[in-house]
């Protein structure tokens, strides 16, 4: 029984402010979305506001939102990243969002039962930001051991 398990942190820019008809879409599926990770083999929990979403989450900026959410397993978050339909959703990021120039996702270890608070979100990304993955701060391409766990999380292609 693994001692920990994974975090991750995405942010995006808005194309356009969240109530505008070009968000309407996006906004139309987050319930949907959100409710198939909670679904999800692996899932743990999900930052949410009382809307029961995390839209209204501005801790980046008004034109950024924020996805923070804890998993069994890399395994377990990668199959609902790349495995499910949240897949569709992806395919058009293009739509709603604006190319970020910088990293904008970042996965860390946590003790089974911690809940990371914005805050702890937003120091794993800048570690990542300035020092490249290590295991305090890395992504689905460079996935490090959690602590103490050695040959426990294979890397996910």
């Amino acid at each position: 029984m693994s001692l920990h398990q994974i975090a991750q942190l995405n942010i995006a820019t808005l194309s356009a402010p969240i109530d505008s008809p070009q968000l309407a879409d996006f906004v139309a599926n987050l319930d949907r979305v959100n409710a198939l990770a909670e679904a999800s083999q692996g899932f743990v929990w999900r930052l949410q506001t009382e809307e029961g979403d995390a839209t209204g989450v501005d801790y980046f900026g008004s034109d950024k939102i924020v996805n923070l959410s804890v998993w069994e397993s890399v395994e377990a978050l990668h199959s609902y990243v790349y495995r499910s339909a949240h897949v569709e959703i992806m395919r058009r990021k293009q739509e709603w969002f604006e190319k970020m120039g910088e990293v904008h996702m970042v996965l860390w270890w946590v003790p089974v039962g911690h809940i990371p608070s914005i805050e702890e979100a937003a120091e794993r990304l800048n570690i990542l930001r300035e020092s490249g993955p290590s295991a305090a701060a890395f992504t689905f391409r460079k996935v490090f051991q959690a602590p103490g766990e050695l040959n426990s999380t294979p890397a996910v292609t």
